[in-house]
């Protein structure tokens, strides 16, 4: 199972986690990935100049709103395939 852990934090909500929190959970529901990922909110994880940290089984990915789908395609898919 992918561990996927969004930083909740006031710098990454500020940059807009909670969106990618949101299409996260979306595509994760849509496409019945309930069974092969684990998503969750987190506390800082400590990559705060560079906004929305998203860590994956213990390496830490910036993501903005803008990138969360082509993030979702390229880097979270392959791992659950």
């Amino acid at each position: 199972m992918v561990s996927i852990k969004i930083c909740n934090g006031t710098s990454c909500y500020l940059k807009g986690a909670y969106n990618v929190l949101q299409y996260f959970q979306h595509e994760i529901e849509a496409r019945g990935l309930h069974d092969k990922i684990n998503l969750t909110g987190s506390f800082c994880l400590g990559n705060c100049e560079h906004g929305v940290s998203v860590d994956i089984d213990g390496k830490i990915y910036s993501v903005a709103p803008e990138t969360a789908h082509k993030f979702f395609e390229e880097t979270v898919m392959p791992l659950v395939k």
